[in-house]
């Protein structure tokens, strides 16, 4: 049973589809189907301070992309071999928090570049990382330890 990883889901998912959404209502508002940019021939998508909507978005989406599933395999692997619930439940939070964090007050603010944007970033980084090395600690008897 994962009864902390699968309480998770709900918050984290829900968030996926509001970021999922928020691409496909860049398409829908610009009649854009295909490709990670409003105008191929403009390439607006490194200006921050005025990104392209529809690269944006992408990018927000895609960024939490890159590191929830992972993160979410540690976390099923900690509570496998006997994770503190409560510090799974808190580090879990904290991923919430950063990653949200990353998204609306970072990449969709002033300039693309807002103090969510590092702090989530860097935030994020750390809280897996650590969450690998509990793990560890937690299955260090296999090593002999």
């Amino acid at each position: 049973m994962l009864p902390v990883t699968g309480v998770w889901t709900v918050p984290f998912t829900a968030y996926l589809l509001l970021l999922s959404n928020r691409v496909v209502h860049q398409r829908i508002k610009n009649k854009q189907w295909i490709g990670d940019k409003l105008n191929s021939e403009k390439n607006t998508a490194g200006d921050a301070e005025n990104p392209d909507p529809l690269f944006l978005e992408g990018r927000c989406h895609m960024n939490f992309l890159e590191s929830v599933p992972f993160a979410f395999i540690l976390t099923a692997i900690a509570e496998l071999n006997g994770a503190n619930r409560t510090v799974l439940n808190y580090a879990m939070a904290a991923l919430f928090a950063l990653r949200v964090g990353h998204v609306e007050v970072g990449l969709r603010g002033k300039g693309t570049m807002a103090p969510g944007r590092p702090i989530g970033l860097f935030g994020t980084q750390g809280l897996m990382a650590g969450m690998a090395m509990y793990t560890a600690y937690l299955v260090k008897g296999y090593w002999g330890y």
